[in-house]
């Protein structure tokens, strides 16, 4: 049925109950589950959303925030870029997305919506591990995804993932990309990320491999089911992870201390400095020494 000419947009801003799961399968086997939740942001709506919502501030102080500078620093300047220049200064988060991809030939043209599934900073403190921003032209068809990964020394590193058929039928976002970038010290910068994403809607779907060569080293997923953006909703999700993103960087901690004791060998950051590539705000260990 056709919504009336008069009546509302549905919101597309929504909020996910996620689980989170990662699987490795070499060099030794080792697997965890968590729960959490992230935030499904349309940027056209932080107007309404800042109006209507209390418990989460957009691009200003608060206990909960989205905050629209701390994602995508594309304007920033690229270390060892061999890509598109950066973007000039002054740009939104939304303006920076629809550029990005552009430069990549995945314009969305005018009308474009993008909608980002995120973390938001609690308490002052951020860490996303991943963003996903989902670019649709005017008229809601899929243009591209990207991936914002971000390691813990805060260095950032866009992928751009173009439509792509889903194994299980129906539209989908996809690509397999060598990371050229230090995401983990038990992971090679040359081994490859494979990503599939389903277009968020009821339900968010993101799976993402890790291949060495032709050989598939690690699996992670997050999967999580629709609520709508309210502050109770909000309060609830809250309780149960009252800082998520402190959540998440424990986590990583936790588990790399438990791969430590199993023996998996580890790589240092600064060894694969010439490989790490394409990435912003660099960590002082890629300085060429003097």
């Amino acid at each position: 049925m056709s919504r009336p000419p008069d009546s509302p947009a549905p919101q597309r801003s929504r909020l996910y109950a996620c689980t989170v799961h990662h699987a490795r399968f070499a060099p030794r086997a080792h697997a965890f589950t968590y729960r959490l939740y992230y935030l499904a942001i349309d940027l056209d709506e932080l107007p309404a959303l800042a109006a209507r919502l209390r418990l989460i501030r957009f691009n200003r102080r608060g206990p909960v925030t989205f905050r629209e500078r701390d994602f995508l620093p594309v304007h920033e300047p690229v270390h060892q870029g061999d890509a598109a220049p950066a973007l000039p200064p002054g740009l939104g988060l939304k303006e920076r997305v629809i550029a990005w991809c552009a430069q990549r030939g995945h314009d969305p043209g005018p009308g474009a919506r993008v909608l980002v599934v995120t973390l938001p900073r609690v308490l002052g403190y951020q860490f996303n591990p991943v963003s996903f921003y989902f670019c649709s032209d005017r008229a809601g068809a899929p243009v591209a995804a990207v991936a914002e990964v971000t390691n813990t020394f805060r260095e950032i590193k866009p992928y751009l993932l173009p439509p792509a058929p889903r194994a299980e039928g129906g539209p989908g976002f996809g690509a397999r990309v060598t990371k050229e970038f230090y995401v983990s010290p038990f992971s090679a910068v040359d081994d490859a990320f494979d990503f599939r994403l389903a277009p968020p809607d009821g339900s968010l779907d993101v799976a993402i491999d890790d291949f060495a060569g032709e050989r598939r080293v690690l699996h992670a997923s997050l999967r999580g089911r629709a609520v709508p953006l309210t502050d109770r909703n909000l309060a609830r999700l809250l309780l149960r992870h009252p800082v998520a993103p402190l959540q998440v960087i424990t986590q990583i901690h936790w588990q790399a201390a438990r791969l430590w004791l199993k023996r998996v060998p580890f790589f240092r950051k600064a060894a694969d400095a010439g490989r790490q590539r394409n990435l912003h705000r660099p960590h002082p260990s890629l300085r060429p020494a003097s």
